[in-house]
């Protein structure tokens, strides 16, 4: 009898342990998906706003994701996905712009001019 309990209750852990894992699986998913479209939108951003949150859209659908914002500041590029799992729906959010504080923009700008031919960010004007 203590052997079909104990065979019972290792099964209910194992199950457990692999919903909880494909949970985690599926977060994983998500965010990676946040920072791909991240990634890509600001790799567009010389194309405009509206070309750089369409990428993000086609890279979030193609990661099985959806594109609920995307928001464009300059060169920085915030976007937010979400997606329906078994578990419920999954959110994840992401950044993709320059590391560098912007007050240093100016400081660098003929450094970057010089190397991307870019001396500022779209939409502003040259400090």
């Amino acid at each position: 009898m203590s052997g079909v309990v104990a065979m019972s209750l290792l099964i209910i852990v194992t199950i457990t342990g692999a919903q909880v894992g494909a949970a985690v699986v599926a977060r994983h998913r998500v965010t990676g998906a946040a920072d791909l479209a991240a990634l890509a939108a600001a790799a567009r951003l010389t194309d405009g706003d509206g070309s750089a949150c369409e990428q993000a859209r086609r890279v979030a659908e193609a990661n099985r994701s959806t594109l609920d914002s995307c928001a464009v500041s300059g060169w920085e590029v915030v976007v937010q996905l979400s997606a329906i799992t078994p578990f419920g729906p999954v959110n994840a959010r992401a950044r993709a712009g320059p590391a560098e504080d912007r007050s240093v923009w100016s400081a660098t700008s003929g450094r970057l001019a010089a190397v991307s031919g870019l001396t500022s960010p779209p939409g502003h004007a040259e400090r």
